[in-house]
């Protein structure tokens, strides 16, 4: 979940996106079964942008319980150094087919640092919060198509097995595997864990020549996990007075009602991960009918729920410590007539209040109201409908096309 790293975030991100681009030089090779497959040689990039939520938490908040730590001034892989990477992302894979979160896959480790993490293999700190397994499992299966190493093919498959094993009956993911006693069993949403996973297991159904090596049984496994996958996201959108609405960050892995997270994190009406959903639903090409009910129900209350005439401006003030992060600024909310609509993180159930919630669990109904470490920690306000918003005509009239 996103804490307090913005300003390393925001640094981190430049570099990447710098290292993204390369040039590449293509050849064919026959495999030992004789086909033809495309490789590339060393040097061409892959997007590792999907990272940079672990990145920005591995060097933006120091964590005693992390297996590594940073070491000043060790460089890191660039992103054409793609055979490095894809053997980072194996070494951080654990005996059970998934990894931790908040670490860098770039960061260029010293000998000791990989022995530890060699040795740390056996713990089962597996997850899908912070772009964590699904992002690497993705890395993985583009290496294996560039690079032809059967190693990276080999990860790519124990990770698809490791969310396989992991999904709910149900067809919803906790956050993290094997289940925690608290409320990471909850199906997490939060920060696009659920919507990443499915991502995935879409290009594998929609046939991604990226995951050809993903045969048999393996893919039935896939097929079958996205599609009681795509059945939670529906049976989940919340219902008010019979008006479906949005999705929670959690909803409970047994009723599938909306649920408590973290202390601040109540259930609710939560429209940052709900566009995220939504954009999802509207990449699928030949939608249902009920994914096509779904968005436009969504897309209704995402017009209902605007805020207008509002703008939260981060302000400079007193440096501030708490056992959660260091803080050199506030926010604050500000009338303005020239801003563009936004939304509430979250609103509340029956009411569709705007609210907030501060760490003691307690409920309010302003931005002032929330404690200043969460004030400026966390995002409470949103724009993220409005891509949703934008993207409706284009895609209502692809449906049109379609029928």
């Amino acid at each position: 979940m996103k804490p307090s790293y913005k300003s390393a975030k925001r640094g981190l991100q430049g570099v990447l996106r710098a290292s993204v681009a390369a040039l590449t030089i293509v050849f064919c090779f026959n495999t030992s079964k004789g086909q033809t497959r495309n490789v590339v040689k060393e040097g061409m990039a892959i997007n590792v942008s999907v990272f940079n939520d672990n990145t920005g938490h591995w060097y933006g908040i120091k964590d005693a319980g992390n297996m590594i730590n940073p070491l000043p001034g060790k460089p890191r892989y660039k992103a054409s150094e793609v055979r490095a990477i894809a053997e980072n992302i194996l070494l951080f894979q654990k005996n059970n087919g998934g990894w931790p979160k908040n670490y860098d896959m770039l960061a260029v480790l010293t000998p000791a640092q990989k022995d530890t993490v060699l040795n740390g293999k056996g713990h089962t700190n597996t997850t899908f919060d912070n772009g964590t397994t699904y992002t690497q499992v993705e890395y993985l299966a583009k290496a294996y198509q560039e690079l032809g190493d059967e190693r990276f093919k080999e990860g790519a498959l124990k990770g698809f097995r490791f969310i396989v094993k992991a999904q709910y009956d149900n067809g919803g993911w906790p956050q993290y595997y094997p289940l925690e006693s608290n409320y990471s069993r909850h199906i997490t949403y939060n920060d696009g864990a659920f919507e990443g996973i499915m991502r995935v297991l879409k290009n594998v159904t929609d046939r991604d020549p990226v995951y050809d090596f993903v045969r048999g049984n393996a893919r039935k496994e896939l097929e079958v996990a996205y599609r009681k996958g795509m059945d939670c996201v529906l049976k989940t959108q919340i219902v008010e007075d019979g008006v479906p609405t949005a999705w929670c960050q959690q909803h409970d892995e047994k009723s599938l009602a909306p649920a408590w997270a973290r202390k601040f994190e109540p259930p609710c009406i939560s429209n940052g991960e709900s566009a995220g959903i939504v954009l999802f639903l509207m990449s699928i090409e030949h939608p249902s009918a009920e994914v096509i009910k779904a968005v436009e129900n969504a897309v209704q209350w995402f017009e209902k729920s605007k805020i207008y005439n509002t703008r939260v401006v981060r302000v400079d003030a007193p440096p501030m410590d708490t056992r959660y992060r260091h803080s050199v600024s506030d926010r604050v909310v500000k009338a303005d007539s020239t801003a563009p609509p936004i939304w509430t993180r979250y609103y509340e159930l029956k009411t569709h209040r705007p609210m907030f919630c501060n760490r003691d669990s307690k409920v309010v109904y302003s931005l002032a109201e929330v404690e200043r470490e969460r004030r400026d920690g966390y995002a409470w306000y949103v724009y993220a409908p409005q891509q949703v918003l934008d993207r409706y005509p284009d895609w209502k009239k692809h449906i049109a096309a379609a029928l």
